[in-house]
């Protein structure tokens, strides 16, 4: 089976400045992969090189076997990569459903992505007409997982989902991405707070200082958490 996304090598950063010094990473298809780390490891930067935001140095990143270097991030998405980047990446000032219109560009009904979104997150229904920015944290990010699955995705990016949200909205947006799971779409997850993202994930590594340092079963890796200063639970 051909891995759905692959980083040999990888090198990449910001200018002359190497963020990422040799990364290797397997995405096989239907995984929830959790790539972990503390703040300023390179996880992000990993996502963005994932997503065609950033061209590596140095290294490949394949897409279901074929070498996607330098392909537009536009052109990654038709082929089924989104990103649902840090800080969510709605439109504050559109309400709920004029977000959702926006994602109506590669073709999809406005009725069927509203249909799509409202039925994986009723909590959106109810907020349809309501601006997005003045929604709550959870339910801004309910709102930009929503705008990303309406394209039918086969691999979801998550940048920090749980960032600024109370452990029970993680706990209940992690469900969700669980129920994702088991209806097969693959799913590459980045998280500073380990322990929400261990219960779905089925593979993880430990990332730092732009190198991943462990991969495993997320059992393993969970034991490794504390050893590498990651926090296992909010404070």
């Amino acid at each position: 089976m051909t891995a759905l996304l692959e980083l040999h090598n990888i090198r990449a950063g910001y200018g002359t400045i190497d963020v990422l010094h040799g990364v290797n990473l397997v995405l096989e298809p239907g995984q929830v992969y959790a790539l972990l780390g503390p703040n300023g490891a390179g996880k992000t930067t990993t996502l963005a090189v994932c997503s065609g935001q950033i061209v590596p140095s140095a290294g490949q990143v394949l897409l279901d076997g074929r070498e996607v270097n330098g392909t537009a991030p536009e052109s990654l998405a038709r082929a089924g990569m989104c990103l649902v980047p840090e800080g969510r990446g709605i439109f504050p000032n559109l309400t709920v459903t004029e977000n959702l219109r926006m994602f109506t560009y590669t073709g999809t009904s406005l009725d069927s992505v509203l249909d799509k979104a409202f039925t994986q997150f009723p909590r959106l229904k109810e907020r349809r007409k309501q601006v997005a920015g003045t929604m709550s944290g959870g339910e801004q990010q309910m709102l930009a997982m929503a705008r990303a699955l309406s394209t039918d995705p086969a691999l979801l990016l998550l940048d920090e989902l749980s960032m600024g949200l109370a452990p029970l909205i993680v706990e209940s947006l992690y469900e969700r991405v669980g129920e994702l799971a088991k209806s097969g779409l693959s799913i590459l997850i980045v998280e500073q707070f380990a322990q929400a993202v261990l219960g779905v994930a089925t593979i993880a590594s430990i990332m730092l200082h732009g190198r991943i340092v462990r991969t495993g079963p997320p059992a393993e890796v969970a034991e490794e958490v504390t050893e590498h200063y990651l926090g296992g639970a909010r404070h």
